[in-house]
């Protein structure tokens, strides 16, 4: 099935591909360096090692100052090891976060010629989509999406949200506002673990004027994966993420110390990792770290990334608060606006942009 739309090539829906075709097509074939290993058993090392998991319990609770000393610890620790952590007992409801992720899962499951009718353009990507990038002959990713405004209000319009199934909009709304508090509140932990005022990190993104917004992911079932990626290797380019990942089958990948470390969920959690804004805001003291999606020949997966970003137009440098003689600035002012068209137009590529970005020393 294709859409015809403003992208440089008539798009082909993987869903329909990983229905119709019993291989890979060309155009979805990684190179070879960056093909994942399937189906390897892991090294004992591997096969034990895994993001860490933080009880957010008592985070930010006056009576009881060591427990929320500690939890500052090891959201610290995490940053600066990982770049990604996942938290428990952060607030917002299990049955929410499971409703959220069925829904869309039925939404894919809709017959094509409803769901085409929210299909996408690259102008702001809002809809039915699958591929990023506007760049011909591109090499694709096996998934599938959805990408959807939530703030600021001017941009969030519940139309190009679907209308099946029916409760969607609602759950999506109340999911929604239950993840921008919790990633205020992440946001205050950041800020605090960079020894400037709780606020700091929320104001530098616009106060409450910030920018949020949704992708839902869906990876077919693929014949031949270890030929392709669900999403190639890239670093966020917003400043935080919160990802609701599939309840059953694990599939992000995260990279350390050379090698690529497969994320093993725990049930009910988000995954959060820094984006790149928040690495230039803190001049590199938190980074953002590479990540990849890789597939399976037996299960779909689902799950749901929000982009919790700074206000659109406002330039984002490194913190004047952050900046000394011994560590001076490392990246050029840049407003998101203009830096989130890299991705936009070139699709995945590393952390090349937020690399580009260093100022000449």
């Amino acid at each position: 099935m294709t859409s015809s739309s403003d992208w440089p090539e008539p798009i082909t829906r993987v869903q329909s591909l990983s229905e119709t075709v019993p291989s890979v097509p060309d155009r979805y074939i990684k190179p070879q360096t960056d093909r994942p290993v399937i189906n390897a058993e892991p090294s004992n090392e591997d096969a034990n090692i895994n993001i860490p998991v933080i009880d957010l319990q008592g985070l930010f609770c006056d009576d009881d100052p060591s427990s929320r000393a500690e939890i500052l610890s090891r959201i610290w620790e995490a940053s600066q090891d990982w770049g990604f952590f996942q938290v428990v007992n952060h607030g917002v409801r299990p049955e929410l976060m499971d409703a959220a992720r069925e829904l869309w899962r039925e939404f894919f499951h809709q017959p094509m010629e409803v769901k085409e009718e929210y299909a996408n353009s690259p102008k702001t990507y809002e809809g039915y989509g699958s591929r990023l990038g506007v760049q011909k002959g591109a090499i694709l990713d096996w998934s599938d999406y959805y990408f959807l405004h939530y703030l600021p209000p001017s941009l969030k319009d519940h139309r190009k949200w679907p209308a099946s199934p029916p409760p969607l909009r609602e759950v999506i709304e109340e999911f929604a506002a239950e993840v921008v508090r919790l990633g205020g509140r992440l946001l205050k932990a950041l800020s605090i673990n960079l020894g400037v005022n709780e606020e700091f990190l929320q104001n530098a993104f616009g106060g409450q004027d910030i920018g949020a917004c949704l992708r839902i992911n869906f990876y077919p079932k693929c014949p031949q994966p270890d030929l392709t990626l669900g999403l190639s290797s890239h670093s966020d380019p917003g400043g935080m993420t919160l990802l609701l990942p599939d309840s059953d089958v694990p599939g992000l990948q995260v990279r350390r110390d050379g090698r690529w470390i497969t994320v093993k969920p725990a049930r009910h959690a988000f995954i959060v990792n820094i984006g790149d804004q928040i690495q230039v805001l803190s001049n590199a003291i938190y980074k953002s770290v590479e990540h990849r999606v890789i597939v399976n020949s037996a299960n779909e997966r689902v799950s749901l990334a929000f982009f919790y970003n700074p206000k659109s137009d406002i330039p984002i440098a490194p913190a004047k608060e952050l900046v000394t003689p011994d560590r001076p600035p490392l990246y050029s002012a840049m407003t998101f606006d203009e830096y989130r068209l890299y991705i936009r137009t070139r699709g995945p590529q590393g952390k090349s942009q937020v690399e580009s970005l260093k100022s000449p020393r």
